[in-house]
């Protein structure tokens, strides 16, 4: 027995070695989150997303975004495996579900939105903001903001009436990969940003400096605020574009119980907010401790922390409450529901390393 201890004593003393000899790769910043709102009430859990059904994606995973063209064609972005972000392209599903390639990206593509040309905007983590015609031709809109800051992690986006693209990047200092992600959520630094590109003077403005893990980007049916999720703060955030309060920055929700992503509109101006997970209390704990962050980084892959399989999908109103939430606890078909698309009746959702496309029939009532 007390081999046993020692050995174990020293395996404790080899991490925290590994700890402190690696531990300048990350600097994290100490930050204190609320205490996770129970589910309860219009959050109770349930299993309603167990009867979600499945689009097969021809061995691609990580459908970020889906849109659908004129004719009910589906499209997505994807990559190459559940770990590897290094390849990846635009998938087209067609009426009768088969898939065929849109465009080769050589990178995971995340936010998708059709214009009124038929030209197809996507952010690509290789070329930035881009734009494909109907004719597969490719033109780059915008690879870096007004300081040179590239989006390397360009993430979500919407379009607006007037043609401005709305648009999110995650991060400006390196590319997707898991460790990465990571690293991004454990720092806790506002990096990236929130930016509008206008395609009549071809030039991109900043309206957020810095956000946390900025992602899903959506308008208000009026067009008065664009709504920007901040994934690691729990959060939704209002911009306000229009109005006494244009320019001004503000938070619509709040102290969400998981990890918000993907946000999209109904037709009468209500939202679906996809959500990767649920939280974590051990994470939580751990954010107000940047040494205790370090230790958790620097540990091997297999001892790292994993993620609970947890669909989460909220309906909520224009004015931010939550109106009803779907879920699947166990994981069982829906793992992830970070992207979340309404179309003829039914919701389309997918996820950061999702290896499918789940289809959720809607309830008359919603």
């Amino acid at each position: 027995m007390k081999q046993v201890q020692n050995n174990t004593h020293l395996f404790s003393f080899g991490i925290l070695l590994l700890a402190l000899s690696t531990g300048c790769a990350i600097q994290p910043q100490a930050w204190a989150p609320a205490t996770a709102p129970a589910f309860s009430g219009n959050t109770a859990l349930n299993e309603e997303l167990n009867t979600t059904q499945t689009i097969a994606l021809d061995g691609w995973y990580g459908p970020e975004d889906i849109v659908f063209d004129q004719e009910g064609n589906l499209y997505c972005g994807v990559h190459r495996s559940a770990a590897d972000f290094s390849d990846g392209k635009i998938l087209k599903i067609d009426t009768s579900g088969n898939v065929s390639t849109f465009y080769d990206a050589g990178s995971w593509v995340a936010g998708l939105h059709f214009d009124e040309h038929g030209n197809l905007l996507a952010l690509s983590h290789k070329e930035g903001l881009i734009s494909i015609s109907p004719e597969k031709k490719v033109t780059v809109l915008a690879k870096q903001d007004e300081a040179g800051e590239k989006f390397l992690i360009p993430n979500g986006l919407d379009l607006a009436s007037d043609g401005k693209i709305y648009f999110s990047n995650t991060s400006e200092i390196a590319p997707y990969s898991i460790k990465y992600g990571r690293k991004v959520i454990l720092e806790m630094k506002p990096i990236g940003g929130f930016y509008c590109y206008d395609p009549q003077q071809k030039t991109v403005k900043t309206l957020m400096a810095g956000t946390y893990f900025g992602n899903g980007v959506v308008l208000s049916k009026d067009e008065s605020h664009v709504l920007l999720v901040e994934t690691t703060r729990y959060r939704v955030l209002r911009y306000w574009l229009k109005g006494d309060k244009a320019g001004q920055t503000e938070v619509f929700m709040d102290n969400l119980p998981g990890f918000p992503n993907g946000i999209s509109i109904r037709p009468d101006g209500s939202y679906w907010l996809g959500f990767t997970t649920k939280r974590s209390d051990a994470l939580d704990k751990i954010h107000a401790k940047p040494g205790m962050k370090k230790l958790v980084y620097s540990l091997p892959n297999f001892m790292q922390p994993k993620a609970d399989l947890f669909g989460m999908v909220m309906h909520v109103s224009a004015e931010g409450k939550i109106l009803h939430t779907l879920f699947d606890t166990q994981g069982k078909i829906m793992p992830e529901a970070g992207a979340v698309k309404e179309h003829q009746g039914y919701l389309y959702l997918g996820g950061d390393v999702l290896p499918h496309i789940g289809k959720f029939k809607l309830d008359a009532a919603l």
